[in-house]
């Protein structure tokens, strides 16, 4: 069996920067739903566990996986033991994330909602899944898995924390000028 050195020896500068990148943009989040709190619309607690929770949950996942793989473990069980929790405890808060917006009644998720908020971070926690079982099989071109989920993961995110200001944003202007009318 290799040596989780071996295997992820060439992948410290793009955890290094995927790391850093799902930091700032984990905080960045945190200071834009600060100050968009004071909004005219008021979001049900359904809304932000269904939208805005997930988008902070992708980013500290991924925050979580460049930090662990880029550890100098002893042993390949350990990193492959790390990504089959993150993957699987990632695939059953997306299962949990589906029924919330099932059962949402203030927003019909569109066909985009469905794909970016459910579809695709399934896709990128079962690929960080996969990557865990590979590992034992063979362990270099696993370690392709969990990167492309840290990506996607990103992806993800900048997309969702995009998505959820720019509707808040056009929400409130149009409550705004309707009132005004």
């Amino acid at each position: 069996m290799e040596s989780p050195s071996s295997v992820f020896s060439g992948w410290d500068v793009y955890y290094t920067v995927t790391g850093t990148s799902a930091s700032a943009l984990t905080g960045l989040t945190f200071v834009i739903i600060t100050l968009m709190r004071d909004s005219e619309r008021r979001t049900t607690s359904d809304g932000v566990t269904a939208f805005s929770t997930p988008t902070v949950v992708h980013f500290t996942a991924a925050l979580m996986l460049s930090g662990f793989l880029i550890a100098p473990w002893p042993l390949l069980l350990w990193p492959a033991t790390f990504l089959a929790l993150v993957g699987a405890i990632g695939v059953s808060y997306q299962c949990r994330i589906m029924f919330i917006a099932l059962r949402f009644t203030m927003y019909e998720p569109d066909v985009e909602d469905w794909i970016w908020y459910t579809i695709l971070p399934m896709i990128a926690y079962a690929v960080v899944l996969a990557g865990a079982v590979g590992l034992a099989y063979a362990p270099a071109p696993a370690a392709y898995a969990p990167a492309f989920g840290v990506a996607l993961l990103l992806l993800i995110g900048i997309h969702n924390s995009w998505d959820v200001v720019t509707y808040i944003t056009l929400k409130d202007r149009s409550t705004s000028e309707e009132a005004n009318r």
